[in-house]
């Protein structure tokens, strides 16, 4: 049996990830939100994730595997990977498992973390708010499994990215990676039969106990009642529907489990990408408005706005924001951004109005939509000492460009205000 597994992060802890149903060790990389919250995780720990027998990467298997056998495949892992104690992150269906492990190997496991999980998935007479076997039955075999590596699941497991293509598709291609329709059959019928709620009791180790209150997929009594009676546990319930832990609120988790694990709040360092930063305003814009009247000074301003918006559909440029009458805009490339500058600039004179623009590449700290740091007080800075229907840029710029084709004239070593040294200007021929 061979058992696929990744190690990743650093910290003083070790941190073995013990997946629910969807599982593929390398794909969950290709997704922006799953990927960050990986490496948030990895900021603060040494962590180990593996595919279950019957998933993703690890070795196919005619029966689904047991929880014995599942225990087996984490004390492989460990050794594997050379950790004798860590904590466990059991996720959804995961959770049964971590609870029998930590049970089992107290001396292996430093503590435990529960996120959307359960101790039995079925009701019962004494555990009322489980799901009844029929309405399990018919919800998997007739709603979930017709439509299994389509994305479909994406409506109950992450509602919040339910309207995303981009995150459907990759839900779609999660889900086919990770196991056929049979395979899934057959999980989803031991799902059905897991009850450890005798075990619970028996584990020692601290445990935090996460659930959304919302979650569509698994009712929050169940992490309720597992916080009752697991002996050393702390409950948190989060906002929001979610039921995959890099769904909507990805950071109030990390946060919590940050915390239980190290003591203090999570606190990451900005993501940071390498972008060539656009800035763009209309000369004398007060002027020409006050000349052209208000009605005019409008449609004249509409109509630049389509004009940009147009070359940056055409260039690749990412609007980030507009400010007054100028525009805030990332490229991936400076030989596009000059280009598409010049457009702008062009098909702006052809309206009566004329528009400078600067440019500038560098480290950027992503902020949400939006970009921030140094590189991009640099373009403002470049942008403001560029003449009217002018594109000015940094050296830096000028040098990426090197065999674009592209010619520059010398514009000279100038300060820019609030940025240390002084920087050589070039302007960008048409």
């Amino acid at each position: 049996m061979h058992i696929a597994y990744q190690v990743f992060g650093e910290g003083d802890l070790d941190l073995v990830l013990v997946p629910g149903f969807v599982t593929h060790v390398e794909l969950i990389w290709e997704s922006e939100p799953s990927a960050r919250f990986l490496d948030a995780l990895g900021s603060f720990a040494r962590v180990i994730n593996f595919d279950r027998r019957g998933s993703g990467l690890s070795d196919p298997v005619s029966d689904a595997p047991t929880l014995e056998e599942r225990m087996d495949d984490v004390r492989a892992v460990m050794d594997a990977a050379g950790s004798e104690r860590a904590v466990l992150m059991g996720i959804s269906e995961g959770v049964p498992m971590s609870i029998l492990f930590a049970a089992t190997y107290p001396e292996r496991v430093e503590a435990l973390v529960c996120y959307g999980g359960m101790a039995r998935s079925t009701q019962a007479d004494d555990y009322a708010f489980g799901t009844p076997v029929e309405g399990l039955l018919e919800s998997g075999f007739d709603l979930i499994l017709p439509y299994w590596g389509q994305g479909a699941v994406i409506e109950v497991s992450s509602p919040s990215q339910a309207d995303d293509p981009e995150a459907r598709a990759f839900a779609g291609r999660l889900e086919r990676a990770t196991a056929s329709p049979g395979m899934l059959a057959a999980l989803a019928q031991m799902f059905i039969e897991i009850d450890v709620r005798d075990v619970v009791p028996t584990v020692q180790v601290p445990t935090l106990v996460v659930h959304r209150r919302l979650d569509r997929l698994v009712n929050v009594r169940h992490g309720r009642w597992l916080a009752e009676h697991l002996p050393n546990a702390k409950l948190v319930e989060l906002a929001g529907g979610d039921h995959l832990p890099w769904g909507e609120g990805a950071e109030d988790l990390i946060d919590e489990v940050h915390e239980f694990l190290t003591g203090t709040r999570y606190s990451p360092e900005p993501d940071r990408i390498l972008a060539t930063v656009l800035f763009t305003d209309i000369v004398d814009s007060t002027g020409t408005a006050a000349e052209l009247g208000d009605q005019r000074w409008r449609e004249v301003l509409e109509s630049h706005r389509r004009g940009v918006r147009d070359a940056l559909g055409r260039f690749g440029g990412r609007e980030l924001k507009t400010l007054g009458d100028g525009f805030l805009v990332s490229f991936d490339g400076p030989a596009r951004g000059i280009r598409c500058a010049r457009e702008i600039l062009d098909s702006s004179e052809q309206l009566g109005i004329r528009v400078r623009a600067g440019l500038h590449t560098g480290e950027c700290e992503v902020m949400g939509d939006d970009l921030g740091g140094i590189a991009v007080h640099i373009a403002a800075r470049v942008s403001a000492l560029a003449e009217p229907s002018e594109v000015l840029v940094s050296r830096t710029v000028k040098d990426l460009v090197a065999g674009s084709g592209i010619e520059f004239a010398d514009r000279g070593r100038h300060e820019l205000k609030g940025v240390p040294d002084t920087w050589d200007l070039h302007a960008a021929n048409a």
